[in-house]
């Protein structure tokens, strides 16, 4: 059977080497954090199994420093052979090749390598702050990963969210596109926010915040039931600054602050404090669930 050695010895074929190096793994070495992907333990497993099967591994992108051959690319085939020495196994030498490029290219190399795991939203965004701590601008990451813009945008957006909300990420319990959202909205409340999705997500059964919990649907029925309210059973003026202003009558009171208050509290109803009439309350609560929609009402007090 031909060989590629064999081939390169027509110089009329065109071929050309790039030499690759076996390497003492006594040599090698990883620097903590340097990884743009964090250590993922099954598939060290997986690359330690391989290794002790004989089953081929590609060569790790390394680079020679004053301190030994460092690891660019191949982080979870490095430790797979850890492993499997650990178990007895003889593992002396890795097969490695040089890695040839600046820092950029190297951050930019571990991102799209398609030897390693798919990165996870919250590594994307590290990786990404990295580039652009180098100063690189989000368009020019954009080029250099072969992603989008706006892709490069909101994973730099997601790593800089609260350490709390990048834990919820990282644990499966949030889409960072909510996190993102939540950041955005709630700013220095985030945490707050996000605590308090998580709580109602677990009153619901669920063990992560969805689209539905984070953004729940208003009931059409009853934004249909607020219109009709409005459109029937009040009087509409407009203000000298141009304010609407709506007037209905107080006995559909009850029935609009419940509407408003469902829209605006997330289903859930104000518990009047202890000694507070329960109607001033009201009144307050129907005042201030209108503005909070865009709304100014008067009440109507019945003779």
């Amino acid at each position: 059977m031909a060989s590629l050695g064999q081939l390169y010895n027509d110089k009329e074929a065109g071929l050309t080497t790039r030499k690759t190096y076996n390497v003492p793994l006594s040599a090698l070495y990883t620097e903590e954090g340097y990884n743009v992907r964090e250590l993922n333990q099954a598939h060290v497993e997986e690359f330690r199994d391989a290794f002790i099967a004989g089953e081929y591994i590609p060569p790790l992108a390394v680079e020679v420093t004053e301190r030994g051959v460092k690891v660019i690319d191949g982080h979870h085939r490095y430790h797979g052979a850890l492993a499997a020495v650990a178990m007895g196994y003889d593992i002396v030498r890795l097969e490695c090749k040089d890695f040839v490029g600046s820092e950029a290219d190297k951050i930019a190399f571990m991102v799209t390598s398609s030897q390693g795991l798919a990165l996870t939203p919250l590594e994307r965004g590290a990786a990404y702050h990295r580039l652009q701590n180098q100063g690189w601008s989000p368009a020019e990451i954009a080029t250099k990963v072969k992603r989008s813009e706006s892709d490069i945008l909101q994973h730099l957006q997601l790593n800089e969210c609260t350490p709390y909300i990048k834990s919820l990420v990282r644990a499966g319990s949030m889409n960072y596109a909510i996190a993102i959202g939540i950041a955005r909205e709630h700013g220095v409340y985030a945490d707050r926010e996000a605590a308090r999705l998580m709580k109602k997500a677990e009153e619901a059964g669920k063990k992560k915040v969805t689209k539905s919990i984070a953004k729940p649907q208003f009931s059409a029925p009853k934004a249909r039931r607020f219109l009709e309210l409005l459109a029937n059973f009040s009087e509409c003026s407009e203000k000298s600054s141009g304010e609407l202003v709506f007037e209905v009558q107080a006995s559909l009171k009850a029935e609009i602050n419940s509407i408003l208050q469902e829209y605006t509290h997330d289903n859930k109803p104000a518990q009047p404090a202890e000694g507070t009439d329960p109607d001033a309350i009201a009144a307050a609560e129907l005042q201030e669930s209108a503005q909070a929609a865009g709304i100014t009402m008067t009440i109507e007090e019945e003779a």
